[in-house]
Formats: structure tokens, sequence, C-alpha cells
């Protein structure tokens, strides 16, 4: 068992020996001295550890049997079990009658420190084993169908279940793995992933119908605010069902948070739900028609700031005039100029349904061209570009 490691029985040896007076030796499965409170000993082969070793024994060597061992010296030394597997020895030093008190301690210590390591190493390998999951979940076109079936059963995750993605994005400093491993304590049932260098991908399941989207991201977010201090946003993506839909949320959840940001600046928890036809209108600002659509937006010409201003406020505030005034701080009766100046210059009637419909869409496809321009190249360029 490969478990016991120099770093780990230094250790062993540094704990121990803040507590008890006696030296504390540390052994591989081979008996040879890997850490000790006398570093001249480390690399020396202890004979008392070779006979706890092969007997699976504690054995104590007092001064006449020392005598008769090369190189050994007085002690107690006891062999050391992990999940039952033998896999070294640890010795004190001095009069057996002295530290034969200490030696059931001091193993106890030391098996405590090897299982937490080995606890540690398998949550981490599971963390990585997770992670991939989810990677190969959003870049669905690269993976196999029976082996991502075969990956879902050995992680227990039934995707006849209703789940979202969620989108949390950190500031500068943050330490990713360190969050995603007291995610996975506080989350147990759901599956993280990192997707950029400041970003975390979060699937997350739940029974249908659910407690509601937006209770979902609410109570989503109280956990990560839990184990996640510094500021942070966080996107819900669109809820579905199958391991096919789980890139579409993730999508879904990076366009939402894009689009919240450039509607909503200021806030950390944005939902697809709250953008829903801007995100679904992303994307699709190329072709005949998309220029088309952004026409009316292009006409408002040198005013262009001002006047998209006054319809992106009005379209928030449902069309609803007073509400408008007021978010502007202006008069009624400049909104009331205003749009009729927007109703000559795109020669569309505000007061028409589907005239009003394509306005509103030439201002999203507006924004969508305008936050696009800007956009910065993906972190994994080709996998996770929209």
């Amino acid at each position: 068992m490969n478990i016991l490691s120099t770093e780990l029985a230094q250790d062993i040896v540094t704990r121990t020996m803040r507590i008890i007076p006696y030296n504390v030796n540390v052994m591989d499965a081979n008996g040879s001295i890997i850490a000790s409170g006398n570093p001249a000993r480390i690399g020396e082969l202890h004979a008392g550890a070779l006979l706890a070793l092969a007997k699976k024994l504690t054995i104590e060597i007092d001064q006449a049997g020392a005598r008769n061992m090369h190189g050994a010296q007085p002690g107690i030394n006891l062999p050391l079990t992990v999940h039952g597997q033998l896999c070294g020895a640890v010795g004190l030093s001095g009069a057996p009658d002295e530290v034969r008190q200490f030696g059931e301690l001091v193993r106890l210590t030391a098996e405590m420190i090897l299982e937490q390591a080995q606890l540690a190493g398998e949550l981490q390998r599971d963390s990585r084993y997770r992670e991939a999951f989810v990677l190969n979940l959003i870049n669905s076109g690269q993976a196999n169908s029976a082996d991502m079936a075969a990956w879902a059963h050995r992680l227990g995750v039934r995707f006849e279940r209703m789940h979202a993605v969620y989108l949390l994005e950190l500031e500068d400093g943050a330490d990713l793995h360190a969050l995603q491993l007291r995610l996975q304590a506080r989350l147990p049932a759901a599956l993280t992933a990192a997707t950029g260098p400041r970003e975390l991908a979060i699937l997350d399941f739940y029974d249908a119908p659910g407690p509601g989207n937006d209770k979902q991201l609410q109570a989503l977010a109280a956990k990560v605010r839990a184990v996640c201090p510094q500021p942070h946003t966080l996107t819900m993506g669109i809820t579905l069902q199958g391991p096919d839909s789980v890139a579409t949320s993730y999508y879904s959840a990076r366009t939402a948070a894009r689009v919240g940001r450039q509607r909503a600046p200021g806030k950390y928890l944005y939902s697809y739900y709250d953008h829903a036809l801007p995100v679904l209108l992303s994307g699709l600002n190329t072709g005949w028609q998309a220029a088309q659509l952004r026409a009316p937006m292009a006409k408002l010409g040198k005013n262009k700031a001002l006047l998209q201003r006054t319809l992106d406020v009005w379209f928030a505030h449902d069309g609803h005039p007073a509400a408008t005034a007021e978010a502007l701080h202006i008069h009624r009766n400049t909104l009331d100029y205003r749009l009729r100046r927007i109703g000559e210059i795109t020669g569309l009637d505000l007061g028409r349904l589907e005239d009003r419909f394509r306005l509103y869409v030439s201002s999203l496809l507006a924004i969508e061209n305008s936050v696009t321009k800007t956009k910065q190249p993906s972190a994994y360029p080709g996998i996770f570009e929209e």
C-alpha cells in the first residue's frame, strides 16, 4: 500500500512529538525509517519494525534485546494498518515500561492521519472524475452515449430527473479547486466543472415539479454564499431532462449571464427565466433576416443612444408611460415626444403589437451586436464559444 509517503510520515512525527516526550520513528512497509525526530536515523533499516511488520503485532525491545539486534534501540514498535491493509510501522524510542502507555495513542493518531489522507485523495480523484463527466456532457458532440450512460450509472446520476446548469463566475484570485471541494461537501448530489479560469458550471438535480425556478436559484445561491465569500455572480440555465440537454442548459446560462449583466448590471443573481426572449434570440444575429430585424434601430441616427435608452426603459416597464418617465427622470410629454419620434424615424406604429414587437426584437439584437463586438475570447476556444 503506497499511502504512507515521506510527507505524511513526517507529519505523524511532528504531531505526535508535540504531545509526548519521546522520539518517534515512522517506517515504511519494508521497515526503512522514512521520518524521525532524529533525522540522522532516516534511511536506516529498523529491526524492531521489521519484526512488527512480519508478525503484525506490537514488538517491544528492552535494553538487553537491543544489544542482540544490530543498530536497534530500546523502544516499542507498532504496525500501521489502514482499512485492514498493512502500510508501515511507528516506533517510540525509550524503555518499554516508560513508552508503552503512549504506544496506542501514537498508533491511533498515525492511522487517523493516514485514513484522512486516503479519503482526501479519493475525494480529489472523484472530483476530477465528476468534472470530466460534466465537461463531456457540455461538449456533447464528443461524447459516446453508451460511455456516458455507464459513466452516469457509476456516479449514481439519473437523467430522468429534472436538472439545470448554473454558472458561477468569480473575480480574480479565486481558488476554483478548493471551492469545488467545498461545494462538493455542501452539495453532494450536484456535479461541478471548471469551464474557465474563474468559472464553475454546477449541474444540479431535483424531482419534478420542483420548488419553482426562482426558489431553486435562491436556495442554491444561499449554499454557494456559505462556501464562497468572495464576490461572484450565479446564473441559472434552462431546466430540462436527459443527458443531451445539459449542454443546452449550460449555454442558456452563459447567455443569460451576459444578457443579465447588460440589462441589469450590479446584480449577482441571473436566470434564463428572467431573460428568456433575449436569450433565445441570441445567436440569431446573422443573415439577411437579422439585418432586416436590426434595421429599425439602425435608422435612429445621431440620436440613437438617447432614443435606444428610452426604448430600453420603456420595454423594461412594459410600456407603462408613468413608470417609464419616472425611471428616465423626464416629463411624460418628453417621453411621448421621444416615442413619437422613434415611430416617425423607424416607420413603425408603436401602438400596433406587431410593430412594437419588431422594435423590441430590433433593440435586443442591437444590444446583442454591440456585446458581440466587444466579447472576449473564451478560455476554451472551440468548446465553449457561443
